[in-house]
């Protein structure tokens, strides 16, 4: 089975603790690639996902996009929409850590830049199904 290769963006708690952990457990699935400038965090990638490249910017994964095949935003909240609207731009499906924009209006019109493109847009909900989030019965 081919896996699919994912780019992840930023390598901090989301990334590190969720979201790479999640990819490389799940089959179909492996870390291509993860965009970190920190030193600490780059070698943190290396221990955790030897495989995986490791880019300083955004940027690079957008000039290598043709190798992935998906990308999860969970860099700083502030830039979600901006680095999923990117990620869009270059032909990438995209997982975007919640919140996935600052503003209704900005989430709004980046499901509409996904819409126009017939680009997968997802935002990832990690507690979805924890007790406290969930309607209690009775």
């Amino acid at each position: 089975m081919e896996r699919l290769r994912v780019g992840i963006v930023g390598y901090g708690l989301a990334g590190s603790t969720f979201h790479a952990p999640l990819i490389a457990a799940t089959p179909g699935l492996s870390v291509a690639s993860v965009v970190t400038s920190d030193p600490g965090r780059q070698e943190q990638v290396r221990r955790d996902h030897p495989d995986a490249e490791i880019l300083p910017r955004a940027s690079d994964l957008w000039e290598r996009a043709s190798g992935h095949d998906l990308v999860v935003v969970a860099a700083v909240n502030s830039v979600h929409a901006a680095l999923a609207r990117s990620a869009l731009d270059v032909g990438l499906p995209v997982v975007v850590d919640k919140p996935i924009a600052t503003t209704a209006e900005e989430a709004a019109a980046l499901v509409e830049h996904a819409r126009s493109r017939n680009i997968l847009l997802t935002v990832f909900q990690n507690r979805r199904w924890d007790s406290d989030h969930r309607p209690s019965a009775g």
